[in-house]
This record gives C-alpha cells, sequence and structure tokens, in this order.
C-alpha cells in the first residue's frame, strides 16, 4: 500500500473530478501532483421517451452517487482508509441539451439531451437573426423551439442550464457555469467573456409578444472561467453525493464544465494552434483559433476553452457506438465456438487486421448513424453497409469500413477549417473509446484529418480527469499561471504523447472513402424515409 498517497487522501488534500458521458459516469481523485490515484464509475444509458433522448433525474442522481461509491470502494481497496474531505471538487457533463427548472427547483420536462434533433426550425431562425451559426443541440435552440411550439411550461422557467450546472447547482447551491459549457449554450463575446449582450437583446425582442415574466440573462447561469471560485459543497450537497454521510461540506468547487472543454483540459490543448479529437458515443475535434472565421459555417460551432477562447468544434452526433455493435457481433461468435471472450483482445485483433485492408476499405462504405447527423443533414439515422458486388468484401476492409466511418463526418467538417480557412495546427491530440487499441485510431484519424496526431498515456482518463485539474487550477494554482501555461507547466510538463504522421496512401485512400461516402448519402436519406419509426 502506498502509505504518501493514503496520507494526501486523509489530510483531505486530494481533488475529485467527475464527469458525466453519455453511456458512464467517471470519477477520478488526483493528487498534488495532479496524477490519478483512485476511480470510478457507473454505466448509464439515455432513454428515448415521447420522441425525445433523456435522462430522468433519478437516474442521474442514482448514478452519481453510485459512481462516487465505487471510487470510495476503491479508495477503500488501495489504501484502506476512507475520504472525508476534499482540496477540491470539479462537476462536467456532455454539453448543451435544456434543463428548466421552475422557482421551486422543480423539473418541467424532462431534460432533454444534445442528441435531440427536433429543434432544426428554431435553430435555423436563430442562426438568420444572430448571423451566427447556431446548433440543433445548443440549449437556446431547445428553448425557442418550446416557445415556438407553444409548450405551457416555458412561461414558468424560472432557470434554464446543462448537466454539469444542475448538478454544480445541487451539490453548491451557485447558478453559475464553465464558459466553455455556457458557450454552448448561447454564443460568447471574445472580448468580455460573457454571452453576447448583441444575441441576448435580439433574443428578448424575438420574444417579446409572448410576454413572459423572464428576460434572457434572467434565466441563463452566471458565466465563470477557469481558475474562479464557483461556491462550495454545502451540508445538502455533501449528503447528495455521498450517501454515507462521511464526506464533509466546504470543500471548493471549481466552475462546472462541458465535456469538450475537459477534453481540451485533458489532452492540454488550449493554446492557439492547438486541437483535439474526442472520439466516443460521440466524436467532435476542439481547434483553438488565433481570430475569428470569416463567416459562419453551419457545420462549425463556436465556442471556447475554459479560460475563454475561441474554438472552431466540429461535432458529430455518431462514433462508435455502431463499430461497438460489429464488434459485440463477433464477440457472440467467438462465444457461440465456446472460446473464451477477452473484449480488449476482441477489439485488438479486430482494429488491428483492418489496417491490413485496401486504403479506399476495398469499395465498402458504412454509415453509422444510430441517431440523425446534422453535419450531413440528417434529422434522424440508420446504421447501414453499403456495397456493390465488385467491391473486394473481406473482413479487413469491413472493419476499416468502420473505423473510417466512425470519423467520416468529422473529417467533412475539419476539410472546412484546413481547406477553406487555411487554418493552422501546430498539435492536435486524440483521446477517447476509440483510441484505446494503441497505434489504430491515431493513424486513422491522421488520414482523416491528413494531420499528424498525438495521443497520450492519460487519453483513457478523459474529462474526469480534465474537470479535476481544472479543480486543481482553481486551488494551487500558486504562481497564478494561465491556464494553458499551468497544464503545460504544472501538469503535462512538456509531454505531448506519441505523434503518429499521416500515411500517404491512408491519406489517399481515407479521400476516395470520402468521396463516395459523401455521394452514397443519398441511401442513407432514402433508408431514412423508408423504414418506420420506433415509436
Amino acid at each position: 500500500m502506498d502509505t504518501n498517497t493514503k496520507s494526501i487522501i486523509e489530510s483531505g488534500k486530494a481533488i475529485l473530478g467527475i464527469e458525466f458521458g453519455s453511456t458512464r459516469i467517471k470519477a477520478v481523485l488526483i493528487d498534488p501532483e495532479n496524477k490519478p490515484i483512485a476511480q470510478g464509475s457507473h454505466v448509464w444509458e439515455n432513454q428515448l421517451i415521447d420522441g425525445l433522448w433523456t435522462y430522468s433525474i433519478d437516474a442521474i442522481w442514482n448514478g452519481l452517487q453510485d459512481c462516487y461509491a465505487d471510487l470510495c470502494a476503491d479508495v477503500k481497496k488501495q489504501y484502506d482508509t476512507e475520504i472525508q474531505s476534499l482540496a477540491a471538487i470539479g462537476i462536467s457533463a456532455m454539453m448543451h441539451g435544456y434543463m428548466a427548472f421552475n422557482d421551486k427547483e422543480e423539473i418541467l420536462v424532462p431534460f432533454r439531451t444534445w442528441r435531440n434533433t427536433n429543434t432544426g426550425i428554431a435553430a435555423a431562425a436563430l442562426s438568420e437573426a444572430f448571423v451566427y451559426n447556431i446548433p440543433l443541440r445548443w440549449s437556446i435552440s431547445h428553448l425557442y423551439q418550446a416557445i415556438l411550439n407553444g409548450e405551457p411550461h416555458v412561461k414558468d422557467i424560472d432557470y434554464l442550464t446543462t448537466l454539469a450546472g444542475y448538478v454544480h447547482w445541487q451539490l453548491t447551491g451557485q447558478k453559475v457555469l464553465g464558459i466553455g459549457d455556457a458557450s454552448g449554450m448561447l454564443p460568447i463575446d471574445p472580448e468580455t467573456k460573457n454571452y453576447s449582450a448583441e444575441m441576448v437583446e435580439k433574443f428578448d425582442k424575438m420574444i417579446a409578444p409572448k410576454g413572459f415574466s423572464w428576460k434572457l440573462t434572467d434565466i441563463l447561469p452566471k458565466v465563470l472561467l477557469a481558475g474562479k471560485n464557483a461556491g462550495f459543497l454545502t451540508p445538502e450537497g455533501a449528503k447528495k453525493l455521498d450517501v454515507s454521510g462521511r464526506l464533509k461540506a466546504g470543500i471548493p468547487l471549481c466552475p462546472p464544465e462541458g465535456d469538450a472543454g475537459t477534453g481540451m483540459v485533458a489532452t492540454n490543448a488550449v493554446k492557439q494552434r492547438t486541437g483535439n479529437v474526442s472520439a466516443g458515443t460521440s466524436s467532435f475535434s476542439m481547434i483553438v483559433l488565433e481570430k475569428e472565421l470569416s463567416r459562419p459555417y453551419e457545420v462549425i460551432d463556436m465556442v471556447t476553452t475554459p479560460d475563454g477562447s475561441l474554438v472552431a468544434m466540429v461535432h458529430c452526433n455518431n462514433c462508435t457506438s455502431d463499430l461497438n455493435a460489429w464488434v459485440n457481433l463477433f464477440k457472440e461468435y467467438q462465444e457461440l465456438l465456446g472460446v473464451p471472450v477477452d473484449m480488449n483482445e476482441v477489439f485488438g485483433k479486430l482494429y488491428n487486421h483492418a489496417l491490413e485492408g485496401d486504403p479506399d476499405c476495398g469499395g465498402l462504405i458504412s454509415y453509422n448513424y444510430i441517431s440523425g447527423e446534422p453535419v450531413t443533414k440528417l434529422a434522424e439515422g440508420r446504421p447501414l453497409v453499403v456495397r456493390s458486388a465488385n467491391d473486394k468484401f473481406n473482413l479487413a476492409n469491413f472493419m476499416r469500413a468502420h473505423l473510417y466511418a466512425s470519423v467520416a463526418v468529422l473529417k467533412i467538417g475539419n476539410d472546412i477549417l484546413f481547406n477553406e480557412e487555411k487554418i493552422k495546427v501546430v498539435r492536435i491530440t486524440g483521446h477517447g473509446g476509440l483510441f484505446k487499441t494503441k497505434g489504430v485510431g491515431q493513424r486513422v484519424l491522421a488520414a482523416a484529418l491528413n494531420s499528424p496526431i498525438s495521443v497520450m498515456e492519460t487519453a483513457g482518463e478523459g474529462g474526469a480527469w480534465g474537470i479535476a485539474l481544472l479543480g486543481a487550477y482553481l486551488v494551487n494554482n500558486t504562481k497564478e499561471q494561465s491556464l494553458a501555461d499551468f497544464l503545460e507547466e504544472q501538469v503535462f510538463a512538456g509531454n505531448t504523447g506519441v505523434e503518429i504522421q499521416p500515411d500517404r496512401e491512408d491519406v489517399a485512400g481515407f479521400n476516395a472513402y470520402i468521396e463516395r461516402y459523401k455521394a452514397g448519402l443519398l441511401i442513407e436519406e432514402a433508408a431514412v424515409k423508408c423504414k418506420i419509426s420506433e415509436s
């Protein structure tokens, strides 16, 4: 047993980061050197209720409590001690969506997640009015769509926030949000580091005829930059987090952030001309800009780093879910043969075998659309494998096509940044489930973006570690450094990970694949129209 780490935990010097992902809630405990020392998790799934993707309030709290209990069990097992206090806590979650509450703190409609694509009319109207790309999943799109739909709950809204903002509010009593997460609710002015006053004014004028008792800024969280205090754990909050009652109140919390911001932190990609790609259930790339783009693009979202720098974000609703489903099919076949299954081995064998396929996948195309995909203008999705009789249909090409599909939409968006806007980057770092099999997802992404891709050993720690680092930045930034300098010097100390350069044949093959992919989108559209949706 590590007695030094035990002492850190018992003296309350450890820092806790918790992130609500799409399929897993994860907790990471770090020491004052910013190294993970324990972790916990809870698996959960969204539900499709009345045509909208949601997680219930009970699922949120049961998941959080189970995740924290799992972390405590890991601490007990490793260090034979228990958490009673912490130096800081950070809460992160998937961005965007819609959580609206009345003045009694009651949720008015079930949480509408980022995954919903029912806000097309609102997003288009707002984009036109703001002269700014407003994506379907942004909170302001959900709010305006509810207004356009005449939903009766809107008049009763007292507070509108994201999942991270909601959990943080319940733990601290503070209605605040980190600037990165806030930038996925409503556009941020890069000068004021606050919601765009111009767009707030336009929105209030648009809804004035409705006669609501609130104005937009009345119901939104206060915007905070990384490093600012965002409140303290209340006695009620401590009980909500730790049902055992051991955790003490009074612990400071950093501003709650979205998964995009914590991904940037976890990959040391908050400096201008750096970027990262998160690839899991969904995928997104974040490129930190030196200046604003020349014009708005429908497939590129403008958000910010946790310290307020402008970021061009390409967000894709679908990434590894369909790929994982196919891998599970091979797992079932292995079980049918009576062969013991090691999922790491199954993934490793299939992923590495994919690299033996043709650079263009032998003509095969995969559409991994479990849900709709706004970048390719599809409100719904149907997973498809498309091939002709003359294509080279073998296992390597089949798996390679699915790996390509996982980043195909990401490529379509980033081609605009690199080819049209001529954006320059010095480093792109990958993290998330796609990169767990060493070198494979990294090589595929390098081919897709025609750019060197780095992956760090900490790539698997993800956003929970990222939000823990933001907690560390709150309480351990003794030199008063910028967030970028704090990460560079105190956390990563020059470690930029293992880099893979794009292979020329891979790049040419991916370019051939993506042209077929774009041409074949008509097939995906037809599949959506022809198959009756699940009720």
